[in-house]
């Protein structure tokens, strides 16, 4: 396994086999839940703002603080909070694990993902604060049947999120051709691998190269080699903004062997050098969108490094 320079944080909860999941407030989650430093982590992160100053940024990407917030943080996304002052709200962690009842919500979570920072208008924010409410209560409590109330609760948080301005709808796509591009989209997404190669990943996969460039291409619109170089531009972004990696670093690390030929494909993706986007990055001035041009009361510290 090669060791991650971004610190990586794993989720611990009170009863790990019974429960993958965990919410609270900023100060019941722990210190982590406001860190300043670029970490990610192997579990998914849904974040609601109620107040407070600051920006969080995610991918490199800055969002400012203008409560009410909804912020989603997928497995392997790189993130931190900046100068942030008076943070109040939920904080809402668990694994795929706990979606097993209702696997349509990686989907939707993979379509959040789009825009990761929404503003819900007054009445939708007043509805997501009570149903935040009761999830932690319920949380809290534990009642009889608590589980399967938690996972239902998290599908309606998933869904009304959905609905929000720029919140996205999972794609129509069913059956085993969009398992299999789901699962191309997980081997992109590893934290301790990195994107593959294409070829590499239709192997791993157990498909014809073909076969996977064309069930991608269906499924997202793009092809495989496509988001193969985005998900590489976009671990490059995240090494060169969060760690002290030399630029020969990223290049291997992001799997080109030649760091020349790693800055001429940075270049011609994002429009900048690797260089320049660092230096944007610690001026707070770095831009893109992550694609080819851009447990009762207290919980337990549930981010582990």
């Amino acid at each position: 396994m090669t060791h991650d320079p971004v610190p990586l944080h794993r989720l611990e909860v009170p009863a790990p086999n019974v429960l993958p999941f965990a919410i609270g407030s900023f100060d019941t989650i722990g210190p982590l839940s406001r860190a300043a430093f670029p970490h990610r982590h192997v579990f998914h992160e849904i974040v609601y703002v109620t107040s407070g100053r600051g920006t969080h940024v995610v991918d490199t990407v800055p969002w400012p603080l203008r409560p009410p917030n909804l912020c989603l943080v997928l497995p392997g996304q790189v993130h931190h909070w900046r100068g942030v002052s008076g943070l109040n709200g939920w904080v809402v962690l668990f694994t795929d694990d706990f979606l097993l009842t209702h696997p349509e919500d990686r989907e939707a979570l993979r379509a959040l993902r789009e825009r990761p920072w929404l503003c819900p208008p007054r009445e939708e924010a007043v509805r997501l604060s009570a149903l935040l409410r009761e999830m932690e209560r319920e949380y809290r409590v534990r009642g009889e049947g608590f589980v399967s109330v938690l996972q239902s609760y998290l599908h309606v948080l998933l869904v009304r999120a959905g609905r929000l301005p720029g919140g996205g709808t999972p794609a129509s796509a069913a059956g085993r051709a969009a398992e299999l591009a789901a699962r191309f989209g997980e081997l992109l997404e590893d934290p301790d691998t990195g994107p593959p190669p294409v070829r590499e990943c239709a192997a791993r996969l157990g498909v014809s190269v073909g076969h996977l460039n064309e069930v991608v291409k269906r499924a997202t619109g793009r092809t495989p080699g496509q988001l193969v170089r985005r998900a590489r531009v976009l671990e490059a972004k995240r090494l060169l903004a969060g760690t002290g990696m030399t630029v020969g670093q990223v290049a291997r690390r992001t799997g080109f062997a030649d760091p020349a030929y790693f800055c001429r494909f940075f270049r011609r993706e994002t429009g900048v050098s690797p260089g320049a986007f660092r230096r944007g990055a610690d001026g707070g001035g770095a831009s893109g969108d992550g694609g080819t041009g851009g447990d009762g009361g207290t919980v337990p510290n549930h981010h582990d490094r």
